[in-house]
């Protein structure tokens, strides 16, 4: 009676909220008990709805009633913790909403400890020890507690199902393998588990690899992200000493300059100032002279005036004008205009020389490209509008058709001069130019008579820009020097051009012919466009510079190339 007695206390020093002996406990206006923390954050959650209440008995308090510790009941606490008697274990507390409550208990129902799969049902500890006492029902497999033990049994014919049905992927009871599934390929539930069983392994050992894979591949790539930043800071920090480098000595070359010009019109002004001062000099001394002379031309004693004459007459020959040589008034105008020509110059070899700069930024890629594509939808994904330059066009060149056509003209066209200019030969360069991924297509006609002729020639080219314009001389044309790459063709035959090397090739293109440039890969690819991409030529090499597409006319008046 002691015992149960005991028992009676610890249950009532339980809190209904952690269902555990009372920790802190307090007591709340309407007399329940609860441990402070578990009271604190039950009201918590209800201060949204400014109404607290008890868990229990459902009491509201307003305002939120203030917790103070209940001495009497943590003494009582103490002391039952004293005599070795706790509150229930764990695992034989009452079951929670979100627990698997054991089948067997009545009254307050113990959470799960373990579920069988033979007897369907679950059990607390207590009344799991059969399982572990009976030889019978040791043979039952037991796992942990679950809440889906009725989906093993047949909706069907309300029996446990043991068995798998291969042929319609389902677990099966027994009745069904010998009523609709019959025939069916059917195998036990355990065998089936078996196979899938090692399924899964060889599924995780493929997924535990990968996962190794991908891990080195991470690190890889972090290395490489250190690698970057590395490089990158040191290229931060070379191109601010060396731009340091270039305007120091820019200030110095200013610093010159001012000082020369100083230095030099110090000098002049000096000399000029030695001039005026001798030239002062005379102006006093010819006063002088033309005084004497004034008065003796006063005099009014003949002889005194003819007594002085010769004397004063030959003072007045002897004196005789002079004038000083002046340049033109330029002065240091012609400076101005040096450092202007400097200015110039320089400012167009920053342009020049900033696309390569920019190019070799841009163009750093740590990740390989991505495959060149093997469909014309594919390359149309990286279609580039590309538009012809007439400041560069040949004289025999017609530019048409909003600068996409170029026709190779019986007559000189009146283009103006220009340094872009191809002067002697009929070829053209676009306005854009080309850098990353991109393609584009050009369609070419022979030329002749209704446009039927075979004889016309078409080049199909990229080239840098700083290729050879004004010479008659065959490094002008495309594929005749290393600044350009160039598909040459009629309707007879076809060939690759570069550095004057010249590659054969099979057979003659379409009228489309489609040119695919990956700049930073340096890879240069020419197809034949039809109903299918049949690949001419590839380039695989390193483009140092930004490229533009071009286009050449040859043989035969009328020969055509448009940009698609």
């Amino acid at each position: 009676m002691a015992q149960k007695g005991v028992q009676l206390d610890g249950e009532t020093l339980s809190c209904s909220i952690c269902l555990d002996l009372l920790k802190d406990p307090v007591t709340i206006p309407c007399g329940h008990s609860y441990c402070m923390n578990c009271i604190k954050s039950f009201w918590d959650e209800e201060d949204q709805r400014e109404i607290h209440s008890c868990p229990q008995c459902r009491q509201t308090f307003a305002p939120r009633p203030v917790l103070v510790k209940s001495t009497m009941l943590a003494d009582l606490v103490d002391q039952l913790k004293r005599t070795g008697l706790q509150a229930a274990p764990a695992d034989h507390c009452c079951a929670g909403p979100e627990d698997v409550a054991c089948d067997v208990c009545t009254g307050r129902k113990l959470r799960a400890f373990k579920s069988c799969l033979v007897c369907l049902a679950s059990y607390c500890e207590k009344h799991l020890q059969p399982h572990y006492d009976s030889a019978p029902l040791k043979k039952h497999k037991l796992v942990d507690p679950s809440k889906k033990l009725q989906e093993n049994i047949c909706s069907r014919h309300d029996e446990v199902m043991k068995m798998f049905c291969r042929t319609d992927q389902q677990c099966i009871c027994y009745l069904c393998s010998v009523d609709e599934h019959k025939g069916h390929d059917t195998v036990s539930a355990a065998a089936e588990r078996t196979e899938k069983q090692r399924q899964l392994e060889l599924s995780r050992q493929k997924i535990q690899q990968s996962v190794q894979d991908k891990e080195k591949d991470v690190k890889e790539l972090q290395q490489e992200v250190e690698a970057i930043n590395r490089s990158a800071d040191k290229a931060v920090e070379d191109s601010e000493n060396i731009f340091t480098e270039l305007i120091q000595l820019m200030e110095k070359r200013r610093s010159d300059v001012k000082q020369q010009i100083r230095s030099q019109q110090k000098t002049e002004v000096s000399r000029v100032e030695e001039v005026q001062e001798k030239l002062q000099q005379d102006i006093a001394e010819l006063k002088r002279k033309d005084a004497e002379l004034e008065k003796l031309s006063h005099t009014e004693d003949h002889n005194e005036f003819l007594h002085s004459y010769p004397s004063l007459s030959a003072l007045s020959q002897s004196t005789h004008s002079s004038s000083v040589n002046i340049h033109p008034r330029r002065y240091f105008e012609d400076v101005t205009a040096a450092v202007s020509e400097l200015r110039d110059k320089l400012q167009e070899l920053l342009r020049e020389k900033w696309t390569n700069i920019s190019l070799a930024v841009t163009e750093v890629d740590v990740l390989l490209s991505q495959p060149e594509p093997k469909t014309r939808g594919g390359f149309l994904k990286y279609s580039q509008k590309i538009t012809l330059d007439p400041n560069t066009a040949g004289i025999l060149v017609l530019i048409s058709e909003g600068n996409r056509k170029a026709t190779l003209a019986r007559q000189h066209q009146s283009y103006s001069s220009h340094p872009d200019r191809f002067t002697f030969w009929p070829q053209v360069l676009s306005r854009e130019s080309l850098t990353g991924r991109c393609y584009w297509e050009v369609k070419w006609r022979g030329g002749g008579e209704g446009g039927g002729g075979g004889g016309g020639r078409v080049h199909v080219a990229v080239a840098y820009k700083n290729i050879s314009r004004t010479t008659a001389f065959n490094e002008c044309t495309f594929g005749h020097n290393d600044k350009s790459w160039v598909l040459s063709f009629d309707k007879k035959s076809s060939e690759f051009l570069f550095n004057k090397i010249q590659t054969p090739l099979s057979g003659p293109p379409s009228s489309r012919v489609g040119v695919y440039l990956d700049h930073s890969a340096g890879t240069l690819s020419f197809y034949s466009v039809s109903q299918t991409m049949t690949l001419l030529h590839r380039v695989q090499t390193t483009f140092t510079q930004p490229l533009y597409a071009g286009l050449g006319l040859y043989s035969l008046y009328g020969v055509t190339a448009e940009f698609c």
